[in-house]
């Protein structure tokens, strides 16, 4: 951050500057000891006209050209400006909440930040103005000057606005010096500022338990009623925080001393279950899911359509897993009866409609049913209990046992083909180590067991699916800590060689979308 000596603003206005905040930098008072600002002082210190007037001071008595080429904005002369800009008679524009969207100079390549911001979108705004193309600009330097003058500033919502992905996918990008940009982008930090950033991104959330029940307490207090929405935005905590080492929601709310439903027979269990339902990211199921956790009384099986059975039965195996068992004597139990099971456990029902509600907006790919009646949306995620509920007919809750990488559904006249991409970690053994990756958008090499031959029947599915009626489903993930593959919907066979294992070329009906292609490749490179 800046400190320009012998600067202090005139303007004594307090109404006015509560009105109209300025980003926080410091400044010395004439004769006065040098001193950082509070945050809650900054909305007090100066009014824009203030500000402007100070920005070009301050620059004049850091030499910049001895104050020529500066122009600082009053409202009407922002056009004036904005032209002589453009036109190189003016060299640098200060500006107060005035350029932030709507403003179109090409010839801009270098910005001064100089306002702390936790708003992504404000923030892209701000950056917008120096990414507008332009003949003769190569480059945009952006200088940002905001972020250390407070230890709590969250460069990960500054950082995941630009890039996409959860906290740990950025500290990995920063780590490894941002290796997936788009193409002719260029981030880099210098090894200083790359500890500070993970130093912040680390620091700048409640990491232990302790300290998450501490900040819902807070918030509690000041709020009254807190959701998990609000909870996540609120602390800047991703799901996967809420649910680490098999805590949840509810457990936060309980500990922190919030009113909770009661519990049911099975509370413990099911509500563990709960935290595998993150992955979730299609509409399908979030809207039938919803619309099952919000009617009234308990669903009836019986009156509903064959897709309405199959997402019900998805949801209740995923969260039966560990209640529908031969200890409890509920390993035959029918879709209805343990249904009714879980719809005794109210504070369960409540945590899933938090949990769907805040997932709603999670669907980042572009996704489409892959037929009438299998609620499978391509490049939707799915663990192998949905996949297995999403095909099949059975009455009984519990789906089948499916530990290989592929299976096949007669009833569907389909092979599901699920495999992992880096085999580093996991338990692989050296024969079931496969060579599974994505050589292009649509083109998949993928390896069968080591036990099949070209010839045998499965070998000859796999060659003559079409003319059989068959159809391939590919489901992959990038490696065993997932739980859930990506859907990449069917595909049809193009060539192979070899055999015991056989190497297929499978040709993909739909795309990856290219972050996927490009995880794919990273994950196998």
């Amino acid at each position: 951050m800046a400190s320009w000596p012998g600067l202090r603003p005139r303007c004594v206005d307090r109404e006015v500057h509560r009105q109209r905040p300025l980003g926080a930098f410091r400044l010395q008072p004439v004769g006065g000891p040098r001193r950082r600002l509070g945050h809650d002082e900054v909305p007090r210190l100066l009014c824009q006209r203030c500000a402007r007037s100070l920005y070009g001071r301050a620059v004049r008595a850091d030499g910049h050209q001895g104050g020529r080429g500066l122009s600082h904005i009053h409202g009407c002369r922002e056009e004036g400006a904005l032209t002589d800009l453009a036109a190189g008679r003016t060299q640098v524009v200060f500006s107060v909440d005035l350029f932030n969207e709507g403003v179109d100079v090409p010839a801009v390549d270098t910005l001064l930040m100089l306002r702390p911001t936790e708003s992504a979108t404000l923030f892209l705004q701000q950056l917008g103005r120096g990414l507008r193309q332009s003949r003769e600009k190569t480059i945009c330097t952006v200088l940002d000057f905001v972020g250390m003058h407070r230890r709590e500033f969250r460069f990960d919502l500054r950082y995941r606005a630009l890039l996409g992905g959860s906290r740990r996918d950025l500290e990995k990008a920063i780590e490894d010096g941002f290796p997936f940009l788009p193409a002719g982008c260029h981030m880099e930090l210098d090894r200083v500022a790359q500890d500070v950033v993970l130093r912040s991104i680390k620091d700048a959330v409640p990491s232990t338990w302790p300290n998450k029940v501490r900040e819902l307490r807070e918030l509690i207090r000041l709020r009254g009623t807190v959701s998990l929405s609000d909870y996540l935005r609120e602390t800047g905590l991703e799901l996967a925080d809420i649910y680490k080492g098999d805590h949840t929601w509810s457990e936060l709310l309980e500990v922190a001393g919030a009113p909770i439903e009661s519990a049911g027979p099975f509370e413990e269990p099911l509500r563990r279950a709960v935290g595998r339902l993150t992955h979730i990211d299609d509409r399908q199921r979030l809207d039938g899911y919803l619309a099952l956790l919000t009617a009234a009384g308990r669903p009836n099986t019986g009156s509903m359509s064959k897709t309405e059975r199959r997402l019900l039965h998805m949801l209740i195996a995923n969260l039966g897993s560990q209640v529908l068992t031969k200890k409890n004597e509920l390993q035959d139990a029918t879709l209805q009866q343990a249904t009714d099971i879980v719809w005794r456990h109210p504070q369960v029902l409540a945590e899933l409609r938090e949990l769907m509600s805040t997932l709603y907006d999670a669907p980042d790919h572009v996704q489409h049913s892959f037929a009438n009646e299998i609620p499978l949306q391509v490049h939707g995620r799915y663990t192998r209990l949905e996949m297995l509920a999403a095909v099949g007919e059975a009455d009984r809750a519990k789906t089948r046992e499916w530990r290989e990488g592929v299976l096949d559904v007669s009833a569907i006249g389909a092979d599901l083909l699920a495999f992992t991409l880096d085999k580093t970690s996991g338990d692989f053994s050296p024969t079931t180590r496969y060579r599974d990756y994505a050589i292009s958008p649509d083109l998949i090499h993928w390896e069968s067991q080591s036990t099949t031959s070209a010839d045998s029947p499965t070998g000859q599915r796999y060659q003559h699916h079409v003319a059989m009626k068959r159809q391939i489903l590919l489901f992959a993930r990038e490696n065993s800590d997932e739980r859930a593959f990506w859907f990449l919907g069917p595909a049809t066979y193009v060539s192979h060689e070899g055999e015991r294992p056989m190497a297929v070329k499978w040709h993909l009906e739909t795309p990856l979308p290219g972050d996927l292609f490009a995880a794919f490749a990273a994950a196998v490179a």
